[in-house]
Parts: structure tokens; sequence; C-alpha cells
């Protein structure tokens, strides 16, 4: 293993006339000799071929001395690596080589997560995140990247907002467990590649515009102070591979560990953008395409994200939807996880068909009062609401109580169904142009957040998972944060990074006639071709004999 970050005891000789080297020949030599500066299978010669592999910079040598002085000649150098040569970064009185930290985080568009680790042991001591401060400048990517387009002065003010975060994070993980996180060598970060552009100052809309040439894909090893992140050391970036399949991704190759098996598996992350990497130790094909806000709560009337007061789960208890909400507070709108519960109840019950659409005639809704025309049918909750209101016409949509005072509309569904086709069709699409079905497939990876707190059954049954063995659908949690954890305790793995992108195949969706005739026989809940889900069958069939109502149309033309 090769490290970023060193921390060396040394017993410097004090100066005499004898020997009046300067305080710089003194540290280097000092370090030359130290044995203990080289670690693991790293050769000495590697690290410290002669004096100039090693920098001081004026500024930490000018301490040296007072510092020296103080603490008998007995001190601790600090060391980080900057992708060319080792920089003595600082000079501690004492030995202090059992405090030695580092930093590692996912800079996600929605949310920042930071880890502290024990550089010794490996071991993670706190982990913190924080809504990501460039929110402020829109919910969506598309959206603060137009808003940095042709203004220099608007992409520093992204830089610093995202600055900001890592800042708050650092300052949460001091409190949290007294370790000066200033102190750290190192930083470790994974993010997609509009998100790096942020974070570096870069303007993102290359990331956005054809012919798709961003900035960099592969940035330069910074100084955390560069980027308005006060730690000591340097700031490592995950490389990308294109602009659409960022270094989270990357990262979550190095956390699964998939390009080295030798069975074939599947990733899929997947938020407002699907990003998607198929292959094992012999090929990888890589591709990404855009699956729809609706996933993380987007462009859904009540939707919201993973927070307290978010509907998470949904289930049907003597023939009402029951509601969890995270924080056991008052519900204020439902999340993806939530959602794709809701629609496997909704079609488990009978309530929509295949189609998605609430199965319940004109007949069977009576006006009422407030507004709103209340559902006196089979559907519990079920109620036409006001759309529009204006002078000529009455506009309304059906829409489902899931929690009091909240509805999913009809529209709404249309809109998740379209979201979740265009997940799994990259996934079909892609198993297609290798041969192979999902039988075929090791593991099948959902990673991040969304991944994490979705339910499988639920899932499948929308037809938003394949229907395969559920313990070959392994959610690894945040793939991204873990990569990156990973490149802070090991840096050859910045090279494993590179040789996986050198090794992965992009594949383009989109405009491709078998994609666009996939995606349009995955508009269906499970699918329109329900054989191929038959363990969903099967739910039905349970429900059916345990609630004659239960009697899901499955035709998606009726």
């Amino acid at each position: 293993m090769k490290e970023w970050s060193r921390k060396v005891y040394l017993e410097l000789p004090r100066p005499c006339e004898e020997d009046h080297r300067s305080m710089q020949k003194r540290l280097l030599a000092a370090l030359r000799d130290c044995g203990s500066f080289c670690a693991g299978n790293e050769p000495k010669s590697e690290l410290v071929r002669d004096e100039t592999d090693i920098r001081i910079r004026p500024e930490v040598l000018n301490s040296c001395l007072e510092v020296c002085e103080q603490a008998d000649w007995q001190v601790t150098a600090s060391l980080g690596f900057d992708g060319r040569i080792w920089e003595m970064l600082d000079l501690e009185p004492g030995d202090t080589t059992a405090q030695h930290y580092g930093l590692c985080a996912d800079l996600g568009s929605t949310t920042i997560v930071m880890e502290l680790i024990n550089l010794n042991t490996g071991e993670t001591l706190a982990s913190e995140s924080v809504f990501n401060p460039q929110i402020a400048y829109g919910d969506d990517i598309l959206t603060r990247i137009f808003y940095t387009k042709d203004h220099p002065e608007r992409r520093r003010e992204l830089q610093e907002a995202t600055a900001k975060g890592f800042r708050k994070l650092m300052e949460r993980l001091s409190e949290k467990t007294g370790v000066d996180t200033g102190k750290c060598n190192i930083l470790t970060v994974a993010g997609n590649t509009t998100m790096i552009h942020f974070l570096l100052g870069l303007d993102a809309f290359g990331v956005f515009q054809s012919p798709y040439a961003v900035q960099t894909l592969e940035p330069e090893v910074c100084r955390g102070a560069e980027l308005g992140i006060p730690i000591q050391g340097f700031v490592y970036i995950c490389p990308a591979m294109e602009n659409y399949l960022g270094g989270d991704i990357i990262s979550g190759m190095l956390a699964t560990g998939l390009p080295d098996r030798e069975e074939i598996s599947v990733f899929l992350d997947v938020g407002t953008n699907g990003e998607l990497v198929v292959g094992n130790r012999e090929f990888l094909l890589a591709g990404a395409g855009a699956a729809g806000p609706a996933l993380e709560g987007g462009s859904v009337r009540t939707g919201m994200r993973a927070e307290n007061g978010a509907v998470d789960r949904v289930t049907t208890e003597h023939g009402q939807l029951k509601a969890h909400v995270i924080g056991g507070t008052e519900a204020k709108g439902i999340c993806g996880s939530g959602i794709v519960d809701l629609l496997a109840e909704l079609y488990l019950n009978g309530w929509i068909d295949l189609r998605g659409r609430f199965q319940v005639t004109e007949t069977e809704i009576e006006e009422s009062a407030g507004g709103g025309e209340k559902g006196q049918s089979r559907i519990p909750g079920l109620t036409k609401q006001l759309l529009r209101d204006a002078a000529s016409e009455k506009d309304t949509e059906y829409a489902i109580e899931y929690a009091p005072g909240l509805y999913f509309y009809q529209s709404d569904i249309d809109e998740f169904i379209r979201t979740k086709a265009a997940a799994m069709t990259m996934v079909e699409y892609m198993m297609n142009l290798i041969g192979l079905t999902m039988e075929d497939v090791g593991c099948f990876y959902v990673a991040g957040a969304f991944g994490t707190h979705i339910d499988k059954e639920s899932a499948v049954t929308i037809g938003m998972y394949p229907d395969m063995d559920r313990d070959k659908i392994i959610s690894p949690g945040n793939t991204s944060l873990k990569g990156a954890k990973k490149l802070l305790l090991d840096r050859s793995l910045k090279e494993k990074a590179e040789t996986i992108i050198e090794r992965m195949q992009y594949v383009q969706f989109g405009a491709v006639e078998e994609f666009i005739e996939l995606m349009r026989a995955a508009q269906a809940i499970p699918h329109t071709d329900l054989q191929r889900f038959p363990s969903v069958s099967a739910r039905l069939e349970q429900r059916r004999k345990s609630d004659p109502k239960t009697d899901p149309k499955t035709d998606p033309k009726t």
C-alpha cells in the first residue's frame, strides 16, 4: 500500500560548532535516514531518493527552529504527497504519530457526506452530512449550470458555496471527535463531473452542451487552501470517465470490486441521472442517461427529499394505506422509496392497472363539499382534486390520499413510470448488447441512498428492478464515499482508478431505436410483458385470494 500522508517521529541532533547545518538540511537528512518513513511495500528509493524529493515550504520552515527548541529536538514531521513529491506540512513537538487522521468525502448534488479516518488503523471515527449549499442556486444541476454560464463571478459563488459545505462538515467532525481536522494532510473526494467542476470553480457548461468537452476529467492534486478547504494538506479528486459518468461511479467500482470479479455484475446508481456499469474482469461497459427527478421526490407534487417529515414507507393494513414518516413527525410529502412502495401497493391492491391508471368509474365518485370530490369506490382515499379553477372550466385529476392531506396524482404516477422505465431500460439494453440476461448476472448492485432505502419487493413489483434472485440484488450503500475512503488509505488505487477508466467502453443511449422500443415496453407496472415478472404475478394471486376485490387489469391497451 502507498500512502498520501505520513507522520514521522524524529530525534534531531542539536546544532553545534561541528554541526551547523541549516534547519532544512537537518530535517531532510533525518527524514532520509529514518527507516520508518518507508511503509509497507513502498521502496525507500521512491519516497526519498535525495533531499530534493521532500519539499519544505518557507512558511513551515520558519517555525521549525522554535518548535525544536521547545520540544528538546524531539518532534514529529507531518508529510503529504502532492501527486509528484512529498512535502513537509507541519512540525509538531513530541511524538504525535498516534494522532494521524485523514478525510474522505462524497460530493453529491443534494448532499455532501464526509468521514474522519484514523490513518493508522483505517477506522472511521465519525461521519457527518449536510445538504449541499449549492441548492441555494438551484435544486437541480442544470439550473446551477445555467446560473454560472458566462458569469465567472457566479462560478466563484458556487465554488465558495461548495467549500462552505466542506468547512461545515469539518467543524462538525471536530466537535464530535475532538480532533483538529485542519491538521489533516489529505482529503479524498468523489463526485459527479459537474460537482467537481463547481468545487474547482470551473465552467461546467461543457458537461451539458454538445460536443461535451468538459474542462477536466482528471483534476490535479490541489492544496486544500486553494479551494477554501482549511486542511494543511492536499485534496485528491477521483477521476471521471465522461461528462455523465463521474468520479463517483469510478469510486463505486473501487468500493465494490466489480472490475476484478470473475462473475458478471451490474452496477446501477440511480437518481436524477442513471449511471450504469456492466462487466467483470474481462470487460466493462458503461453508460448514463436521464432517469428523472421523480426518483428523488422531484417532479411530484408532494415529493421531497428523504428527510424528517417525508413518507418513506407505505403498506396496506385492513384495506387502508398506512404511511411511515421519517422522524415520526407529521407527514409533509413523500420521497423516492415511499413512492416505490405506494405504487406497488396500489398495483397489488388492484387500484391501478398495468398502465398505472386508477381503476375507477365516474359513477363511483360523488360530489362533496370543499372543492374536491371524495371517492366512494372500493379505493380508499381516492379523490378528484382540483388542479385549475378558471371562469370557463374546471380541471380535475384523480389522486389518492396516502397521508392526511397529502395526495399522489395520476400524473405523478405517469411520471414515475416513465422514470423507472428509463432506469431499467438502460440495464436491459446493455444486457442485450452482450447477449446475456439477468439470469447470467452474479450481483446486481443498486448504489446510493435510493438503493439503500428502497424495498426490493416493491421495486420488483413496479418493474424498477428485474425479477431475479433477491440475494443477488445488493444495496452497497454510498459506494462513492466507500471508494473515496479506499483511495484515502491506499494511494496506489489512484492508478487502479485510471486503469478502470481505460478499460471502460462507453455506450450511448437515447436515440437508438432499440432503446426507444425497450423504453416503451417498460412503461408499465411492472412491464407490458408480465411473464417476465413471475413473482409479481404470484403476489397478485396471493392478494386476490385474501381480497376478492383485488383484480387489477393487466392489459396495457385497456
